[in-house]
């Protein structure tokens, strides 16, 4: 609590302004009358100090203090602030002639007096304002001299905004704009100048001697970003980027702050926006369960029903770190939700029934599951285990608790597989749709592509390859994929499972599949550096289990358009529920004897579409290198 020290100092400074602005009252008004009067060469008939003067200032200052006009400061005086002022100008010359008018019926009040009043009270009001705003900004610029001086590209009202921010730290020194918009050529905005054209930076950055670049467009798509970093990198000055609005709303960035610019910036699709208030209502005030609650989906899932309505997550998770650190951070940033962290093996049908019954959950997140490609091919025992058999008994407990929403988090390598991860993925999908189907549980199948900056993808290990001065290894210069970030990932899952359809199976429409090759590039200029020059970047050919091209859609399931423009659901194929009952069995016999042949074959047989990528010849085995598995040909008997 403050002192009484400093509540007086604070007082101090508007007890003045409102001592001055009583006084202007009375220049306003006994100046006026003398001024009427002394045109006609006679006395004026009221005097400068009389119960007349008084009640006008009384009633002028009441209608002050009521319209808050000492709520602003004056360091920050605007156009705004003029028209406050001349309001309450006005609303105190209807106070004035109701007083006197009770009083003494307006006698010997000029009513040219009463017309002229509220505007030249605005001007006297008004111009200690905007003079003592000019003085303080002088002041400003000459403290600015030592800032970090800083050329903004965009002259809208994120730029203008900027300036405001940036001025307010008093770091920085805003020394122009560049915009395309022909009608701001040669305007000032915040008094700060609009230079020239975006393209222009390379030019105009060193007549301004600018020493950062901040990019003020929110609202740009990819490929105009592109071109804005592309010019700004010739300059060879580091440059920034403001927030865009999503990332203010979401919690991502905070007002003012300058971000760097991110590759997901320059990706050649927009982000998809979810319908907000239909996740809110499915999700407000419901207890969820997550599994790999520690891992880059789960983690931000958590983070997504926290800041959407979830009263209580629960989290289950084998890596205990991981565990601790969501558990913390949920409990720092989201104090009002409950959790319950429950640490172990999603595979262990106890462990499941433990996290079930001690959060009771409405809704089932299986984020769980092995993702690396090529480590993957090399470990067919844990990946069965882990992707499908561990979704089956997750599953089957949801079901015997009657929970009433089961989500798998499933990946387009699913659609054609040829690897391990492809084909343990759609085999996981295949148990959920022949699961023995009640109206209790509805499952719920979301399939997307890669996720930017997920643990093991390909962006950290470019980052981590630049940062040590490359190369940059690309598998083939050819190679694309669909790429979406996490948040998008975990908003797409959200919507889906609020959609309400029964055992469904929903996609994304993800745009133009990205090439790696120019993902590696983009990257690197990012760093500071160039391709080829700085950083070079290395063909290692396609890794087991890759391909160069991921498919969205299976030529067999029909997609139709759901409520969301950008999501689609397509419609199941036929499985056999008894044939899979067999298979799955038979992985779980395999899985406990350790029979990679057995689960090689069992897994070629359950999912048909499986047509493992060709393995190049492996080099002589050493005491560290892999097995890769071999899968059995296809008999004639089963095509």
């Amino acid at each position: 609590m403050a002192s009484w020290k400093d509540r007086v100092a604070l007082g101090v400074p508007r007890v003045a302004v409102i001592a001055h602005d009583l006084c202007m009252v009375w220049v306003a008004w006994t100046g006026l009358h003398l001024l009427r009067y002394a045109l006609r060469s006679e006395p004026s008939p009221l005097s400068p100090w009389s119960a007349e003067t008084a009640l006008v200032l009384l009633a002028q200052g009441l209608v002050f203090w009521r319209v808050g006009l000492y709520r602003g400061i004056w360091r920050f005086a605007s156009v705004p602030d003029l028209i406050n002022i001349l309001k309450a100008c006005l609303a105190g010359l209807v106070a004035i002639f109701v007083g006197l008018f009770l009083y003494n019926r307006m006698d010997q009040v000029s009513r040219v007096v009463l017309l002229l009043y509220p505007f030249v009270l605005t001007a006297l009001l008004g111009m200690p304002r905007l003079l003592y705003r000019v003085w303080k900004d002088h002041q400003r610029s000459k403290a600015e001299q030592g800032a970090l001086r800083v050329l903004i590209l965009g002259a809208g009202q994120a730029g203008e905004a900027l300036v405001r921010d940036l001025r307010r730290t008093g770091a920085y020194h805003p020394v122009g704009f560049l915009d395309d918009a022909a009608n701001l050529r040669g305007s000032y905005l915040q008094g700060v100048p609009v230079l020239g054209r975006v393209a222009d930076v390379e030019r105009i950055a060193p007549e301004t001697a600018a020493a950062l670049l901040v990019i003020a467009m929110p609202a740009l798509d990819a490929a105009a970003m592109r071109e804005v970093v592309a010019a700004c990198e010739r300059t060879g000055l580091p440059f920034r980027r403001v927030p865009r609005l999503d990332d203010l709303l979401e919690g991502r960035s905070l007002p003012g702050e300058l971000k760097e610019v991110a590759i997901e910036d320059l990706l050649g699709r927009k982000p998809v926006t979810p319908d907000w208030k239909a996740i809110r209502g499915w999700l407000g005030g419901r207890s969820v369960l997550v599994t790999g609650a520690g891992g880059s989906i789960g983690s931000e899932l958590c983070r997504q029903c926290a800041r959407h309505g979830a009263h209580q997550i629960a989290m289950v998770e084998i890596d205990e770190l991981a565990l601790s650190r969501m558990q913390a951070e949920l409990r720092r940033d989201f104090p009002q939700v409950r959790c319950v962290p429950v640490l172990g093996d999603c595979g262990d049908a106890a462990v499941i029934h433990h996290a079930i019954s001690r959060s009771q959950p409405e809704a089932v997140f299986h984020a769980a599951a092995y993702k690396q490609v090529p480590l993957l091919q090399a470990q067919l025992r844990e990946a069965v285990r882990n992707n499908v058999l561990a979704t089956e008994t997750v599953v089957r407990e949801c079901q015997a608790a009657g929970i009433g929403t089961f989500v798998l988090i499933s990946t387009d390598k699913a659609v054609d597989p040829v690897n391990v991860l492809g084909a343990t993925k759609r085999l996981a999908e295949m148990v959920c749709q022949t699961l023995p189907s009640t109206r209790a549980t509805r499952a719920v199948t979301v399939r997307f592509g890669n996720v930017l900056d997920s643990a093991g993808s390909v962006v950290p290990l470019f980052r981590e390859q630049i940062r040590n001065g490359g190369p940059v290894t690309v598998t083939d210069p050819d190679v694309t994929r669909y790429f979406m970030t996490i948040p998008e990932a975990c908003q797409l899952i959200l919507q889906a499972a609020a959609m309400g359809a029964q055992d469904a199976v929903y996609t994304l429409d993800m745009g133009e599949p990205v090439a790696i090759k120019l993902l590696a590039e983009q990257m690197i200029r990012l760093a500071g550096k160039q391709p080829e020059r700085d950083i070079a970047i290395v063909y290692t050919g396609l890794r087991p289990g890759e391909k160069l091209h991921e498919t969205l859609f299976h030529a067999e399931e029909r997609y139709r358009p759901t409520a969301h423009p950008k999501i689609l659901q397509a419609e199941a194929r036929a499985v056999s529920a008894e044939r899979l009952a067999t298979a799955s069995q038979g992985l779980r016999d395999a899985v406990a004897r350790y029979d990679l042949d057995a689960l090689a074959a069992l897994l070629r047989d359950a999912v048909p579409e499986f047509v493992p990528a060709e393995v190049a010849p492996a080099p002589a085995a050493t005491a560290d290198s892999a097995t890769i598995v071999a899968f059995p040909a296809r008999s004639a008997r089963n095509p």
